[in-house]
């Protein structure tokens, strides 16, 4: 079976594989389609990446094997599980759970998958007669292969998450990350943190008091009240007062942006100051570039748990900028590692 490419990490000037020292930190691993996260991640850690081979065959298959010896360690694997115009969203997974799979029968004590992204996470139940519960499939997929522990970021419904995994889940949350960026309000203005729609308010509240703690001053709340029936939007309420205040709205992903666009407008039309737009996961479709065009927010904060991509990445040094969690997966990683409480840092299942 011929391969069109190869990538290893160490290869003697025979081509075979050169033996490799275990660090004395944590084993991690990450497939080149999630390496500058994962490199961002290691860093964080102090550690080189461990090093790994992958091939891509011509007829279409792949193969992803660790080189250094995994056998006893406890080990994390990095992907971020989203589409684009490079792989799909199924090509990402099921390179993960292959490697995870690898991981397992090369015999490493325990796989940790890291996922700054998981796709699938938002069909988490059903909506109309004989829907899939894919959520609940893509759990079975990782039990399948092995997977001792699954670490996430801001999971659309942290309780379906939870309820679908039988193994440890660890479900980090951007919000702190956020608020750092947030800064003390401007002429003694208000800040008000706003939940697009009525199911991420507890979220939206999570970091209404992160906000609070960091800049020491008193943070009001709001919510949109918003329908969807049959991939319509509507409901233009916005329950809260936002006169002349600074509007912090807070969501964990944006795709098209018409969510955080009625929610915008609907802050403006009540009175805001300014409309700040926060969430981690910039899932861009093309219609998203509506939250950058005129009446759109003043700008807009997301994460690096997916790479702003295409028409989207222009935008990078104007009114979208980039947050990245990679320290926050290093610290996770750290502590899992040591055996070390979780605790102010994410929630586990």
């Amino acid at each position: 079976m011929p391969d069109v490419q190869a990538t290893v990490a160490d290869v003697d000037s025979d081509g075979s594989l050169m033996p490799i020292a275990s660090p004395s930190g944590p084993l991690v691993f990450a497939s080149a389609q999630s390496a500058a996260f994962a490199q961002a991640v290691a860093a964080g850690l102090g550690i080189a990446l461990a090093a790994s081979e992958e091939r891509e065959f011509e007829h279409g298959d792949h193969k992803m094997r660790p080189v250094q010896q995994v056998r006893g360690q406890h080990v994390f694997a990095i992907q971020s599980i989203h589409g684009d115009s490079t792989a799909s969203t199924n090509d990402r997974l099921i390179r993960l759970l292959f490697f995870v799979g690898a991981l397992k029968d090369a015999g490493a004590a325990s796989v940790t998958a890291c996922m700054p992204y998981l796709a699938y996470a938002r069909k988490d139940r059903r909506t109309q007669p004989q829907d899939p519960a894919t959520t609940r499939y893509v759990a079975a997929l990782f039990e399948g292969v092995g997977c001792d522990r699954v670490v996430v970021l801001d999971v659309h419904n942290e309780a379906a998450f939870d309820n679908a995994f039988r193994c440890e889940t660890v479900r980090l949350e951007a919000d702190a990350v956020f608020a750092g960026a947030v800064g003390s309000p401007a002429n003694g203005s208000r800040i008000v943190v706003a939940s697009p729609d009525s199911g991420g308010v507890k979220r939206a509240e999570q970091f209404r008091a992160r906000v609070e703690a960091h800049t020491s001053t008193s943070v009001d709340f709001a919510f949109m009240h918003k329908l969807r029936e049959h991939g319509q939007l509507s409901g233009d309420t916005l329950v809260g007062d936002v006169t002349g205040a600074e509007v912090l709205i807070y969501d964990d992903i944006i795709a098209s942006g018409a969510t955080v666009m009625r929610t915008v407008k609907a802050a403006r039309r009540a009175g805001a100051k300014s409309v700040r737009v926060f969430a981690t996961h910039p899932v861009f479709t093309a219609e998203a570039i509506q939250l950058f065009g005129e009446g759109g927010p003043d700008s807009v904060m997301v994460s690096d748990s997916v790479p702003v991509r295409g028409q989207y990445a222009s935008l990078l040094r104007g009114c979208l900028r980039v947050r990245s969690v990679a320290p926050l997966f290093a610290d996770c990683i750290r502590r899992l590692h040591v055996g070390e409480s979780l605790a102010g840092l994410a929630r586990t299942g």
